[in-house]
């Protein structure tokens, strides 16, 4: 997914663009700072996951919940990654994401964020391939999927950001109590998917 931020910010419509700008900013945030929890959850509304924000703090604060969604979000990333139809010579690319899955999953119970967000960057990159193909890969990828849709649109821009080297390098800086959040709204928005 290769976007230029300011672009892929132009592009969102007027009535989210401030929610999506504050998660994450064009100018970046300071070290061990980020948006937080409220702007979050504000994100989470506009992607559909916010019809309840208590679940999703629950997420955030219980091992039970969490365990019962990492169940959920790894079987339905499993299965969005079989099903999809792609070329024989793309085989190979859906095994090796599929292999990527299980050391993912150890890496979010073992508290890594900032490794896990820039692998679930990766992730999101090869999702958007074999579900978009080249198409992933242009500057325009965000418009595209927003005109699709703009949850769905909102949700790739989401990932594209994770993979901006500016949000890479605000990831590695960054407390973990502001990263869980930044990930955990990928990983809900992909278990209802």
């Amino acid at each position: 997914m290769l976007c230029c931020p300011v672009c892929a910010n132009n592009a969102i419509p007027e009535e989210c663009r401030k929610t999506a700008v504050d998660l994450f900013p064009v100018e970046g945030f300071p070290a061990g700072t980020g948006p937080s929890l409220e702007q979050i959850l504000g994100f989470a509304a506009i992607l559909g996951l916010g019809a309840d924000p208590n679940r999703f703090r629950s997420v955030l604060n219980s091992t039970a919940d969490l365990k019962k969604l990492l169940h959920s979000f790894q079987n339905n990333l499993d299965l969005l990654i079989q099903k999809t139809w792609v070329e024989k010579a793309e085989e190979i690319r859906k095994e090796n994401l599929l292999d990527r899955i299980p050391a993912f999953i150890t890496g979010i119970e073992e508290e890594k964020y900032p490794e896990v967000l820039e692998e679930f960057g990766v992730i999101l990159g090869e999702l958007a391939w074999l579900f978009f193909g080249s198409q992933s890969q242009k500057p325009d990828f965000t418009e595209y999927t927003l005109r699709i849709d703009t949850q769905m649109g909102l949700f790739w821009w989401y990932g594209n950001q994770l993979c901006n080297p500016g949000t890479l390098e605000w990831i590695k800086r960054t407390d973990r109590e502001i990263l869980k959040p930044i990930l955990f709204l990928g990983i809900c928005f992909l278990t209802n998917f």
